[in-house]
């Protein structure tokens, strides 16, 4: 099998599992806000209406639904505008650089989100099996 083969076959399923550990590592942030699991300080008392409430709100459910695959392309978009907007209302005003500013995570979740905006869930994921079924 020719490298470019090994490629074409893998990328889907890599793709997925970028897609559910990006899912898991991102539910965190809302589990943490709402469920306090795991318990963090700074995110106990997280008010719904605050931007901090309202982001753990899409952290929970996007974290889910981009975990299992379902809704994939336009979740990640909107994970991608809102990683965005928490590093440029957040860390920005801390400094130019991400490293120095604590931002590195917040853009790094912006492009992941934006990749799977653009390339789907992947192989294994529901909106795969939706798909197939049509």
């Amino acid at each position: 099998m020719a490298l470019n083969e090994l490629y074409a076959v893998w990328t889907p399923r890599v793709i997925s599992i970028l897609r559910i550990m990006t899912g898991l590592l991102f539910l965190q942030h809302g589990t943490a806000k709402y469920l306090g699991i795991p318990a963090m300080p700074n995110f106990a008392n997280v008010q719904v209406m605050s931007l901090s409430g309202i982001a753990g709100l899409i952290e929970l459910v996007a974290g889910v639904l981009l975990t299992v695959g379902l809704f994939t392309r336009p979740v990640a978009f909107i994970c991608s505008g809102m990683t965005a907007v928490a590093y440029f209302i957040a860390h920005a005003p801390r400094g130019f650089y991400p490293l120095a500013n604590g931002g590195e995570l917040a853009v790094l979740y912006c492009f992941v989100f934006l990749f799977l905006a653009v390339a789907g869930a992947g192989l294994w994921s529901a909106d795969a099996m939706l798909r197939d079924k049509q």
